[in-house]
């Protein structure tokens, strides 16, 4: 869980995760030094979310420079990896994700062997915050469609940043090539699974509107998030 400036969120996020009845389940937040002290508060989290034989099952990774969510998302699931993880799930610290969704995922990903089970808003079944306008809805529903027509995915959900993924998948993509910053990691990182033929399922969720704290969207972002479909759609082309 990747966090900046989530002071109003992280408590509850670290609650509702690690009240979940899944064995061996551990919260890793990932803090860009949050200047309204997010770093801290996990920290202090962090020191009683203890397991049965005293080990932590919250630990956070500190980094020094703000250079992404995507960066982040790398840094947090390499770790996790090295850890022995055997599936890593990434969301966001803004209760956007519904952590009640996750059991579920699991259990798609053991039955089928899928390399990544994405909680997804576009399936049958899926739906967005009704906070949500019309405008921006439009705007979410045609990015996902631009990006999986030029790179040829059959993903609904391919901007979606709810994802768990298997240790095997994250191992054969190789998360130090993946070149996103931003938003960009999303579409990037699933379109690299498919390249690599790991199975890929989707998973209906409700998709909440935050309500504590700001979207760390920005024009730079957005335009990332435009230009990669065509530049992965060039690179797998030339490697062809």
């Amino acid at each position: 869980m990747p966090t900046y400036n989530e002071a109003g969120n992280i408590a509850g996020m670290a609650e509702s995760l690690l009240g979940l009845e899944i064995p061996g389940l551990r919260l890793l937040v990932v803090d860009d030094s949050s200047p309204d002290g997010t770093g801290r508060i996990a920290e202090e989290l962090a020191k009683t979310r203890l397991a049965a034989d005293g080990t932590p099952r919250m630990t956070v990774l500190h980094r020094t420079s703000k250079d992404g969510l995507g960066r982040a998302y790398a840094a947090g699931m390499s770790r996790a990896v090295e850890d022995g993880a055997h599936y890593v799930l990434q969301m966001d610290a803004d209760g956007s994700h519904p952590a009640d969704k996750i059991a579920e995922m699991l259990g798609v990903a053991l039955s089928t062997g899928a390399g990544l089970v994405v909680g997804s808003r576009y399936v049958p079944g899926g739906t967005l915050s009704d906070a949500w306008g019309a405008h921006r809805k439009l705007l979410s529903r045609w990015a996902n469609a631009y990006a999986s027509t030029i790179l040829g995915t059959r993903v609904r959900d391919i901007t979606g940043g709810f994802n768990l993924w298997s240790a095997d998948a994250l191992r054969a993509i190789d998360l130090a090539s993946v070149g996103s910053a931003g938003y960009s990691f999303q579409v990037e990182m699933k379109y690299a699974a498919l390249r690599r033929g790991f199975p890929v399922m989707e998973v209906p969720i409700h998709f909440e509107d935050r309500t504590v704290g700001e979207s760390k969207m920005n024009l730079a972002v957005q335009l990332e998030s435009i230009a990669m479909p065509w530049k992965l759609r060039a690179r797998s082309s030339g490697r062809r």
